[in-house]
């Protein structure tokens, strides 16, 4: 069942990424919401400070909260926590590990992320479920010469991306994102049939040039989309 903070935050939303409501725009007064929502000024609160979590508003005390105005100077996505982002919206997070190995890196692998075949590994895959439906499928390398705490991590209390968040200061991040068909596993694993659209988040991140991890992320085409706001850079 939908909350009504969650409801308003979706139709703020929708009006921002549709371009109804362009950057700049005041978003209507709390107590206007109040009235329209028919809820309590803490409702409308929690709502606009998920939108402004996500970067997608900006609060300004006495004058009120405005769009966001995007940034042309730079194209660099920051690393997202699904658990947080999903929290923060107000929407139930949880997640399920269901694949976990120690190994070693493939020539394959190892030619890909620029590291030595051989290197100690640990492979780890999770599923994302927001709302009780299946909003991602992670398949994550984590290398052991960089994070050797992660043999210990059985990943019971937060996923492998929040927990790595916490564990390590990262220096370096490089991030590609394209379409995707789904495939057999995939689709089962996110309730979609194959062939069914899916986006493909692949991401590398680095700590004084050593690897930390290489996750691949593949979302369900028609139940997320990557939001990007920016700002000019100093000059």
């Amino acid at each position: 069942m939908t909350t009504i903070h969650q409801r308003i935050f979706a139709d703020i939303e929708a009006k921002i990424m549709s371009g109804e409501w362009q950057p700049g725009h005041r978003i209507p007064f709390e107590h206007e919401l109040e009235a329209e929502y028919r809820c309590s000024r803490m409702t409308v609160s929690k709502a606009l400070s998920a939108l402004a979590d996500r970067g997608m508003i900006v609060r300004r005390r006495r004058v009120g909260s405005f769009v966001t105005a995007p940034q042309i100077d730079r194209t660099v996505l920051d690393i997202q926590d699904i658990a947080t982002a999903a929290s923060a919206a107000g929407h139930a997070y949880e997640f399920r590990i269901f694949g976990r190995e120690e190994g070693v890196l493939t020539s394959g692998e190892a030619a890909r992320l620029g590291e030595t075949a051989g290197a100690p590994v640990l492979r780890v895959q999770c599923l994302h479920v927001v709302d009780g439906r299946p909003h991602a499928l992670e398949r994550r390398l984590i290398l052991l010469h960089t994070v050797p705490q992660a043999r210990d991590e059985a990943f019971l209390q937060m996923p492998p991306g929040t927990w790595l968040l916490e564990q390590v200061a990262w220096t370096e991040a490089r991030h590609v994102i394209r379409a995707v068909a789904a495939d057999a596993a995939t689709a089962q694993r996110l309730e979609l049939a194959r062939g069914d659209p899916c986006l493909l988040l692949t991401r590398q991140t680095w700590q004084n040039g050593r690897t930390v991890t290489a996750v691949e992320i593949t979302h369900p085409g028609d139940r997320y989309q990557f939001t990007g706001v920016f700002h000019p850079s100093s000059r």
